[in-house]
C-alpha cells in the first residue's frame, strides 16, 4: 500500500478538464514556492493560463541547494 501510494505521488499531470475551455486541455507546471517541506506547483491550461489544479512534491533538494548558494554570497 505505501508503494502505491508513492508511484501516486510521483505522477505528472499532463492534460485535465478546463473550465473555461470546457473541454480537456494540456497543461504547463509552474513552480509558485520553494518550501523546507519540498515545492509548491501550479498547474494552468496550455490554451488560456486558467489555473487548474496544483501539486506539492514533498522534494525539499531544491530548497537545500537554494539555502547553500545564499550561504556563500556573503563569503
Amino acid at each position: 500500500m505505501a508503494r502505491a501510494k508513492r508511484d501516486f505521488a510521483a505522477l505528472e499531470v499532463s492534460e485535465v478538464f478546463c473550465p473555461k475551455c470546457r473541454t480537456s486541455q494540456p497543461v504547463r507546471r509552474h513552480l509558485l514556492l520553494v518550501l523546507p517541506t519540498g515545492n509548491k506547483y501550479e498547474y494552468r491550461c496550455a490554451a488560456c493560463g486558467t489555473r487548474v489544479g496544483g501539486k506539492d512534491d514533498g522534494d525539499a533538494t531544491e530548497y537545500h541547494q537554494l539555502l547553500r548558494r545564499s550561504s556563500g554570497l556573503g563569503r
